[in-house]
C-alpha cells in the first residue's frame, strides 16, 4: 500500500516532466556498523536522482533481505523496519524508471536466489542490447521486464563460478549505460560500464567501505572520498579489503547533463564541485548573450547557480523574484481542475514587489518542454515586469538520450522541431539565450572527446540501435 506523505507532486503538469535520472545506487561493507542505516540515508542525499521507489538489500552473512516499496526514502522506511535489517553489508537504490513500468515489481534491489546462494543487484543508467542480453537467459530463469533483471540474472544462473569471475565475463558484453552495486551474502561488487557515462565514487569509513553514485552520499554517512570508480572497473570489497579488477579499457564519455542539472551542487565531479562549475557556467551564459537589465532571478533551485554566476559576470542585481514551495514532493492527491489551471504557482509565486516595473534575466537549467518557462514568463509579466529575458546554462536539449535520462523520443523535445527564435516566441520571452555547447563543456574543464554531449548534439558515444531500445523493450504493452 502506498503511503502519502500529504505534499504536493513535482509534476504538476504531466506534459512537463523535468530530465530524470534512472537511478541513484549506494553500497556499504562494514561490519559493526548498522548498515541498513547508512543505506537509508546515503539513499536519503540521493533522492533527486529517483523518486518512484525505493529499496534495500542486507546480509548478515547467510543470507540476503531485500525490502522495497514503491514511494520516496522517507515514505518506504522508518526505525521498526531498518531495525529489522541487520548485516555487515547492503546495497540500496532509489528508482525512476527508464526501463520497465514503475511497478512494484520492477522497484530494486533485484534478488536472484539459487541453490548456492543469493545475488542482489541495483542499477543506474541504462542498456541498449537489452533484449540480445535477454536471450540468453535459460528458459522460465525469469520474467524480466527490466534490464536489471537481466544482469541480475544471468550473473546468478552459472553459480559455478565466482560472482566475481561471472561479472567480469558478462560486463564486456553489455553495452549502454551501468553503474551498478551487488552483493552476495559476503561479499560487496561495484562496476561501471566502460565509457563511465553514469557517475560512480568510493569511499573509506573508519571500518569499512562505501560506494555511491555521487559524494554528497559519502558526505551524509561520513566517509572520506577516496577515488571515482573507473570506467571498466570491477571493485570486490570484502574482509581483505577493495580489489580492483579490469573488465574493459575505458574510453571515458562521463554525461555532461550531470553538470547541468542531474548531480546535487554539493557533489563533486572529476575533482571539481559541481556548484563551482555551474557558476562558471552563469559567467560564460552572461558573456554570450549579454542584456540590459534590472535583475537576474534564478528559476529556484535548478537556475541558482549560474544566475550567481551571470550576476557577477555581468554587474548586474542579484535577487529573488520567485518563492518556490518548501513542501512541494511526491503527491497521490490529483489538483483540481481549478488548481490544475494555475499549474506552476503551486510550486513557484512571484514576487511582485521585486518584479514590478524590472528589466529581468531569468535563469534557468534546461528547457526540455517548454510549459514552465511558458508559465513563468505569463506569470512574471502579470506581475509587472516590463522585461523577461530568458537564459539558459545548457545548450538546446534536441536528441533523445539512450543511457538513462528520460527523454526518449525527439517529439518530446521543444528544441527537437523548433528553432531558438521560435521557441522565445513560444514562451513569450522578450529575448532568449542558451549556452553554447562549447561553452558549457569548457566550464566543466573536462576535454569533449571525454563527455557524452549526445542530447545536444545527437552524437552517441555508443551506437544505438532504435528497434531495441525504449522503456518498455521487455513488456508486451506499456502498463
Amino acid at each position: 500500500m502506498l503511503k502519502g506523505d500529504g505534499r504536493l507532486g513535482h509534476d504538476l503538469d504531466p506534459n512537463d516532466r523535468a530530465p530524470k535520472d534512472a537511478c541513484g545506487v549506494f553500497g556499504v561493507w562494514a561490519p559493526g556498523e548498522e548498515v541498513s542505516k547508512l543505506t537509508y540515508y546515503g539513499l536519503y542525499a540521493l533522492q533527486h536522482r529517483g523518486q518512484e521507489s525505493a529499496g534495500i538489500a542486507v546480509s548478515e552473512g547467510s543470507r540476503i533481505l531485500v525490502y522495497k516499496d514503491m514511494g520516496l526514502v522517507a515514505q518506504v522506511f522508518d526505525e521498526s523496519v531498518l531495525g529489522t535489517l541487520r548485516g555487515h553489508l547492503a546495497i540500496g537504490h532509489c528508482r525512476y524508471s527508464t526501463t520497465g513500468s514503475s511497478v512494484w515489481e520492477n522497484a530494486q534491489p533485484t534478488l536472484s536466489s539459487t541453490e548456492v546462494g543469493g545475488l542482489a543487484l541495483a542499477h543506474n543508467g541504462n542498456l541498449i542490447n537489452t533484449p540480445e542480453l535477454a536471450e540468453r537467459l535459460a528458459p522460465g530463469a525469469t520474467r524480466a521486464t527490466t534490464d536489471t533483471e537481466v544482469l541480475t540474472s544471468l550473473l546468478a544462473q552459472d553459480r559455478t563460478r565466482s560472482i566475481e569471475d561471472a561479472a567480469a565475463e558478462l560486463l564486456p558484453q553489455v553495452k549502454g549505460a551501468y553503474s551498478l552495486v551487488f552483493m552476495d551474502e559476503k561479499t560487496l561488487y561495484a562496476a561501471r560500464d566502460p565509457q563511465g557515462i553514469r557517475p560512480l565514487v568510493l569511499g573509506r569509513l573508519e571500518r569499512g567501505w562505501v560506494v555511491a553514485s555521487e559524494t554528497a552520499a559519502l558526505d551524509i554517512v561520513g566517509a572520506t572520498f577516496v577515488r571515482e570508480v573507473e570506467p571498466g572497473e570491477l571493485l570486490t570489497i570484502d574482509e581483505g579489503g577493495v580489489r580492483s579488477r579490469r573488465f574493459a579499457l575505458a574510453d571515458p564519455k562521463g554525461c555532461l547533463f550531470e553538470y547541468v542539472y542531474l548531480a546535487r551542487p554539493d557533489t563533486t565531479i572529476a575533482g571539481r564541485g559541481v556548484q563551482t562549475t555551474r557558476v562558471e557556467v552563469g559567467r560564460v551564459l552572461a558573456r554570450e548573450h549579454p542584456v540590459e537589465a534590472d535583475l537576474v532571478i534564478p528559476t529556484p533551485e535548478s537556475g541558482t547557480p549560474a544566475a550567481v554566476g551571470y550576476a557577477e559576470e555581468s554587474g548586474i542585481p542579484y535577487g529573488q523574484g520567485l518563492v518556490k514551495n518548501s513542501y512541494v514532493g511526491r503527491t497521490f492527491i490529483q489538483p483540481s481542475q481549478t488548481i490544475r489551471q494555475l499549474g506552476i504557482r503551486l510550486k513557484l509565486n512571484p514576487l511582485k514587489e521585486v518584479v514590478a516595473g524590472k528589466r529581468l534575466v531569468v535563469v534557468d537549467d534546461s528547457i526540455v518542454r517548454g510549459n514552465t518557462q511558458r508559465a513563468i514568463v505569463r506569470m512574471l509579466r502579470e506581475a509587472g515586469a516590463s522585461e523577461v529575458h530568458v537564459r539558459i546554462s545548457s545548450p538546446p536539449v534536441a536528441w533523445p538520450c539512450f543511457y538513462g535520462i528520460d527523454f526518449a523520443t525527439r517529439a518530446e523535445l521543444i528544441a527537437g522541431s523548433l528553432s531558438v527564435e521560435e521557441i522565445r516566441q513560444s514562451l513569450g520571452a522578450d529575448s532568449l539565450g542558451y549556452i553554447s555547447l562549447e561553452g558549457l563543456t569548457k566550464a566543466t574543464t573536462i576535454p569533449a572527446e571525454r563527455l557524452c554531449r549526445a542530447c545536444f548534439d545527437g552524437s552517441y558515444p555508443i551506437a544505438i540501435d532504435q528497434d531495441n531500445v525504449g522503456k518498455y523493450v521487455l513488456e508486451s504493452s506499456p502498463k
